[in-house]
């Protein structure tokens, strides 16, 4: 899979609206190329944006049925970056023709399956409009609601659905709880916390993979009524320990911690 192909993937990711298939080779593709994040990142921002400026208006009749049908219709470039052909065209290729987003060197399929649907920008775009547009209806809520999920709690379903899934809790001398989930195949871990004492003016929780002697930052969080799940920024590796510090207000200033970890968990 090239980059460009990855892009067309976390469009669609974005609106959760992967094939189980495409979203396995997704998942495999974000955890094999941490720097291609940017287009997950940039995607989930959109999404978020048009979710959180959708108008309460009444769409005209049929508009609905004609944005899916439109989206249905629009030609989405192939692996080799020309448009798909048409269902008609489509219907007359070999049926040993190779099917989706394989790349050259991914094996024929042996029997004719439908091709997947191909997410990109443009019909990411498309797809947004529909949301935007169709503003009320049942299916609008239930895309709606899932755009507005923090990407805390998508990462944290995601994590927990990978085959290498892992978890540790620890408890702190005040009585609050914290728990990292992470995966290495993914490169993602997730932090949650309950009992949480809300840090001094000023101050905040910093996230930390610590890598042998050395801590990378991985933003900073601040818990809601003692409750937290905050996503860790960057890439996780293998064997890094999870810390939070407490920091002054935006993180360490030198980029390393300035006070002694009050969470500290192993994943290895």
């Amino acid at each position: 899979m090239n980059e460009r192909e990855f892009a067309e993937l976390a469009a669609g990711h974005a609106l959760h609206a992967l094939s189980a298939v495409d979203e396995r080779r997704f998942l495999e593709a974000r955890a094999a190329h941490p720097e291609w994040h940017e287009h997950i990142d940039e995607d989930e921002q959109t999404a978020a944006t048009l979710a959180a400026a959708l108008p309460p208006v009444t769409p005209p009749p049929m508009l609905r049925e004609e944005l899916l049908a439109r989206i249905a219709a629009t030609p989405q470039p192939g692996a080799d970056g020309r448009a798909d052909a048409g269902p008609a065209a489509q219907s007359a290729q070999d049926p040993a023709a190779h099917v989706g987003e394989a790349s050259d060197a991914e094996a024929v399929v042996d029997a004719p399956q439908p091709a997947p649907k191909r997410w990109s920008r443009a019909l990411f775009a498309l797809a947004a409009c529909l949301v935007l547009i169709v503003g009320g209806g049942i299916a609008t809520a239930l895309v709606v609601s899932q755009l507005q999920r923090p990407a805390s709690v998508v990462a944290l379903d995601e994590i927990r659905s990978a085959p290498d899934a892992a978890q540790a809790t620890v408890k702190l001398g005040s009585g609050a709880t914290a728990t990292a989930h992470w995966s290495a195949d993914l490169g993602e871990a997730v932090l949650v916390a309950s009992g949480l004492e809300r840090p001094a003016a000023g101050k905040t929780y910093e996230l930390w993979f610590v890598r042998g002697d050395k801590p990378v930052s991985a933003g900073v969080f601040a818990p809601e009524d003692g409750s937290a799940t905050a996503l860790l920024k960057g890439s996780m590796r293998a064997g890094d320990v999870i810390a939070v510090t407490v920091e002054q207000s935006g993180g360490s200033p030198s980029g390393a911690p300035t006070s002694e970890p009050i969470i500290v968990i192993p994943t290895a």
